[in-house]
């Protein structure tokens, strides 16, 4: 199928890139001339695994090709993806501007029936507005041409991205009529083979789909996050209690692991658009008003303990930061822990040594040069002469590390951990003061 893809950001290029995996014809449209002439000498804008290899053979094998003529793009594909970002607003609600610009542009230029698909994040009633905007356009041009508007929503998780999109576990279609399903079949076959994983549904319930389905994830680590700080004050340990509840099957182990917060470009956002929604609509969402005020008090837990345990002090200190991305296998920044905790830090006089394995120059495009932070190449090199260190990001090089060269290295054997990834038991045996998250029953200097 010939299919087009407006937005070249974190979700457009890698479903461009999937559907070209599996021989579909795709060309991508983006507003940015610098992003679209990188992209064709293989420099990819993002980091996932998996992802610049696709990219590349699919690009030279010619099922791949960037451009900014967006004439162009709708001319190619019957198919026209809108995957452009929906950033948060002032008032926290998703902005609806890069869509609707898409969805403009497509009227404008569109000679022939389409099926424009909403694959943005995008809030409840988006579709209509889109499908509207296409067909004012279209009688302002006197063009009697058929389109059908799709909601077809997104759950990738950032560095599984391209592995989520070729097994998807379920493909959410939400359409006005059943016209366009056969196409969509089509599109998806490829993806669908071992069982039926298309669902159907009104276009109003795919859009709720994608932030119910991230708000439910957010509500878990919350909670988890809740139950952490309360494991503190009584003297629990949350890792034993996560492993108890996590035994039971309506509970499972995903998304409870309790730690500085989360962050990235879905979470945040979404559940701060969907309380908008709903406050929009005189209902006040308690639950998702909660997970978001304790997610925000979430990621001050780090600074709060540096500053404890050095009594507020922390003028000329110097501290390793091991992890700046908001999860492993990605340089996203995005609502990162870590931003809030070097703030603080930076606030108090403090310096931070920080590494990661791939948010290093995405931390110098948000930061800049600064005296106060050094972006170092090693783990390693982040400790030497830093008074303490600190976790942010459960890579999977930071979970076996040498601790007698931690120790060394250090000016104090103190490790704040936002990530539970060492038992305290054992720290506590090879002489470290360990801050953990919700391991109060065995920190030492709680």
């Amino acid at each position: 199928m010939r299919v087009t893809v407006f937005g070249i950001g974190y979700v457009g290029l890698v479903q461009a890139a999937v559907l070209a995996e599996v021989g579909h014809d795709v060309v991508c449209v983006d507003v940015d001339e610098k992003k679209v002439e990188n992209l064709k000498k293989g420099i990819i804008p993002i980091y996932e695994p998996g992802l610049t290899p696709l990219v590349e053979a699919h690009f030279k094998a010619g099922r791949l090709n960037f451009t900014t003529d967006a004439a162009l793009g709708v001319e190619h594909g019957e198919v026209q993806f809108i995957a452009v970002g929906t950033p948060p607003d002032e008032d926290g609600s998703a902005d609806l501007k890069y869509v609707l610009a898409v969805a403009s542009t497509i009227a404008k230029h569109m000679e022939s029936p389409k099926v424009i698909i909403d694959k943005s994040t995008v809030p409840v009633g988006t579709a209509d507005k889109v499908k509207q905007k296409i067909a004012d356009i279209l009688a302002e041009r006197g063009a009697a041409i058929e389109f059908d508007v799709v909601s077809n929503p997104e759950f990738l998780k950032e560095g599984a991205a391209v592995n989520d999109c070729m097994r998807p576990d379920r493909i959410i279609i939400g359409t006005y009529d059943e016209r366009p399903q056969d196409l969509m079949r089509e599109l998806y076959a490829p993806f669908n083979r071992n069982h039926d994983k298309v669902i159907f549904m009104d276009v109003r319930s795919a859009e709720l789909t994608k932030y119910a389905a991230n708000c439910m994830l957010a509500t878990k680590i919350s909670f988890m996050n809740e139950m952490a700080n309360l494991a503190e004050i009584l003297g629990a340990d949350i890792e034993a209690v996560r492993r108890g509840i996590g035994s039971d099957p309506r509970i499972g182990y995903h998304f409870i692991y309790p730690g500085c917060g989360y962050g990235g470009s879905c979470f945040p956002k979404d559940v701060q658009a969907l309380i908008r929604t709903s406050e929009q609509h005189d209902y006040q969402p308690a639950i998702l008003q909660a997970v978001e005020a304790v997610n925000d008090r979430q990621k001050t837990k780090l600074p709060t303990l540096v500053d404890r345990h050095f009594n507020g002090q922390l003028a000329g200190k110097t501290f390793a930061l091991w992890g700046l991305s908001f999860k492993p296998n990605t340089d996203d920044m995005r609502e990162a822990p870590s931003r809030v905790l070097l703030e603080a830090l930076w606030e108090k006089g403090a310096k931070v040594q920080a590494f990661d394995p791939e948010a290093m120059e995405e931390t110098q495009r948000i930061y800049g040069v600064r005296d106060d932070l050094s972006l170092v190449g090693t783990k390693e090199a982040a400790l030497k002469g830093a008074d303490a260190l600190i976790i942010c990001t459960e890579w999977q090089q930071f979970k076996a590390p040498d601790f007698d060269l931690i120790k060394q290295q250090l000016g104090e054997a103190v490790i704040f951990d936002g990530r539970n990834l060492f038992e305290p038991s054992r720290m506590t045996r090879k002489g470290f003061t360990y801050y953990a998250i919700g391991r109060g029953a065995s920190v030492t200097s709680y």
